[in-house]
């Protein structure tokens, strides 16, 4: 830690690597490296780190990603539990066709599960990566989802269109999102030259925009359905002087990885607990910039 540490108002969003692999290689995925050695994978010191997580912050989000979670059902079970209701809880996933658990029985776990997570992130891409599970099976997650959509490189944007109206015949909302890896703070909120948006607003009926120092996201309508454009930095720490005089490490995501190590950014710094036990709050910068975000 180079500086003491703030945070907004209920703490930065917890994000779980799962210590088990999925079966998919997407081209931008960044984290199928850390899956490559399994060595010290531990269920048990993520169930730690979430007990520590909970008692420094105990309304913080949890995120759980991978990997895949749905890759084992009975450790992901045992670490939703551990996780009390006073936190939401995502999970990000490509709710995959998988030998030895079927699509039902990873049905039933959402229906078992309907109060303990907020919303299931479902990756359903332009171009298909994976073997998918139908999107009737999709439609049936008993929980709040939303499908995730990474406009990777050459997208076929002819097929934005139909991609809207496959998932409005469901009423799922739709996030696309840019290649995060290309992101930087001068691009963040550059609008001139971004291809995405002027695809998508060439297309669909632009509401508005919100964001904050780290993301943002711009949102369109389509026939009733909810999409959203998200962009974010590639890292989650911003180094700021605050009104105080005070020069801060400002945490959005903590990162329990598959060790159950605690990282306080995405580029493999390790969070000082300690520190963070004295963390400052702020109010959470995310704002409405301009028109409608909520309809």
């Amino acid at each position: 830690m180079t500086h003491p540490y703030k945070t907004r108002e209920g703490g930065a969003t917890v994000t779980i690597f799962v210590p088990y692999d999925c079966r998919n290689h997407c081209p931008f995925c960044v984290n199928k490296q850390e899956y490559a050695h399994a060595e010290g994978f531990s269920v048990e010191a993520i169930l730690k780190s979430i007990a520590v997580m909970d008692e420094i912050t105990p309304r913080c989000d949890f995120v759980f990603t991978g990997g895949e979670p749905f890759a084992n059902l009975k450790e992901l079970q045992r670490m939703l539990d551990a996780i009390p209701t006073t936190h939401k809880v995502y999970i990000n996933t490509t709710f995959p066709v998988q030998p030895g658990c079927s699509a039902e029985e990873m049905i039933e776990f959402t229906e078992r599960n309907r109060d303990k997570i907020t919303c299931i992130n479902v990756s359903r891409h332009l171009t298909k990566y994976v073997e998918e599970s139908p999107d009737e099976v999709v439609a049936r997650i008993a929980t709040p989802k939303r499908v995730n959509c990474v406009l990777y490189m050459d997208y076929p944007a002819d097929e934005l269109v139909d991609y809207a109206e496959r998932w409005r015949k469901y009423n799922i909302p739709v996030q696309f999102r840019y290649d995060y890896t290309e992101t930087t703070p001068e691009n963040l909120y550059q609008e001139e030259g971004d291809k995405i948006l002027a695809d998508l607003k060439k297309r669909f009926t632009y509401k508005g925009l919100d964001g904050c120092r780290m993301r943002n996201g711009y949102h369109f309508d389509y026939k009733g359905l909810h999409m959203t454009y998200h962009k974010t930095l590639p890292y989650s720490t911003i180094v700021e002087k605050g009104d105080d005089g005070v020069t801060y490490d400002i945490l959005y995501d903590i990162l329990i990885k598959q060790t159950g190590e605690i990282h306080s950014d995405w580029t493999g710094v390790k969070l000082d607990v300690d520190a963070y036990r004295k963390v400052v709050y702020e109010p959470y910068d995310l704002r409405v910039i301009e028109g409608t975000i909520d309809f």
